[in-house]
């Protein structure tokens, strides 16, 4: 992704050359609406512009706040328009295309197409959860399938660590137990490194937040700002279960059962996480079995499921923006990479 990181002086060149977000709005003859700022440091502001008429969304527009933020929407735009001239058109139409640029408080924001389909958030927690749990996965199971076999490229072995050891190495340094973490995290990255994989089209944040459905269907994936072209694709795999599990208890009080998830208790942090990889019960299997039928359909060994998310947990430490979550997931590997895998559901 390094190749399509924008200079200081392509961002300046950019800016000033664009109207203005209001002006694009204003003259659009589009409705908007403000659908979200993102809680992270460096954060972008998303809207939509609707259209009047068939109260459909047409155009989506990320305008960022820092300077940060702004490199980051200069470098989606730059893979959305590699992704268009590159992928079949099934796969190209649940991107956005980029449009054009705006300018947001001497910032380069970028208006995409919008795509249709409803947020996976919104039936994230639904009472019938496992009926709509097992759509999720199976509809990001099919979308990641076509996207990875359209994708490969030459196979090479599994990198999980790209840069995570040095990012936590600086970010945590005055942790006193980091040095043991690195120890461990290096030990499931040589166990990965023995098996290869081709190299693929990754997202980089495939969260569920991401993720737009119709009928079943995986018709939209948004904020390619992560993205690689030439990247490491169980990144993608893990990334989603990860994030998935570790929402399940959101809503529920500690120490109460989790609706919809037998054996799942509200209780520490992360909680979801050590469920799908050490508990019993319909979504531990569906989370490990997701993983493991991802990393057969690359060539890999299913048995590496259990490093391949250890590892996952890891990169979110080293890559997160927010350093309090960053920290929460760097404590989350540290207990679980130093437990007995599959112990009992009672645990969580």
């Amino acid at each position: 992704m390094t190749d399509l990181l924008p200079s200081e002086g392509e961002l300046a060149a950019v800016r000033g050359a664009s109207p203005t977000l209001a002006e694009f709005v204003d003259t659009s003859g589009l409705r908007s609406i403000v659908i979200g700022t993102s809680k992270d440091p460096n954060a972008k502001v998303t809207v939509l512009l609707v259209s009047p008429q068939g109260r459909v969304p047409v155009l989506a527009i990320k305008a960022p706040t820092t300077e940060a933020a702004a490199r980051a929407v200069e470098c989606e735009r730059r893979m959305l328009v590699e992704l268009a001239t590159t992928l079949p058109e099934e796969l190209a139409s649940t991107i956005p295309r980029p449009v054009c640029a705006v300018d947001f408080e001497g910032r380069s924001g970028l208006v995409t197409t919008a795509l249709t389909g409803t947020p996976m958030t919104r039936g994230y927690l639904r009472r019938d959860r496992e009926a709509v749990t097992r759509q999720h996965f199976a509809a990001l199971a099919r979308w990641l399938d076509s996207l990875q076999t359209a994708t490969a490229g030459d196979s090479t072995p599994i990198e999980m660590d790209g840069g995570v050891a040095s990012r936590i190495r600086r970010r945590f340094r005055d942790d006193p137990a980091v040095d043991s973490d690195l120890t461990r995290f290096a030990e499931i990255t040589a166990r990965l490194r023995e098996h290869s994989v081709p190299r693929t089209v990754v997202h980089g944040d495939l969260w569920f937040g991401n993720l737009l459905l119709c009928r079943g269907r995986l018709t939209g994936v948004v904020d390619w700002e992560d993205a690689d072209l030439r990247g490491e694709p169980v990144r993608d795999l893990i990334r989603f279960a990860i994030a998935y599990a570790l929402y399940l208890d959101r809503g529920t009080r500690p120490g109460r059962r989790v609706r919809g998830f037998p054996g799942l208790r509200a209780s520490r942090w992360g909680a979801g996480i050590g469920f799908g990889i050490n508990g019993s019960g319909w979504f531990p299997e569906l989370f490990r079995g997701f993983v493991r039928d991802g990393l057969s359909r690359l060539g890999a060994p299913p048995e590496l499921w259990h490093d391949a998310v250890l590892a996952g947990v890891a990169e979110v430490a080293a890559r997160a923006d927010d350093s309090g979550f960053a920290g929460a997931h760097l404590a989350l590997f540290r207990q679980l990479s130093t437990a007995q895998p599959r112990s009992r559901a009672a645990a969580w």
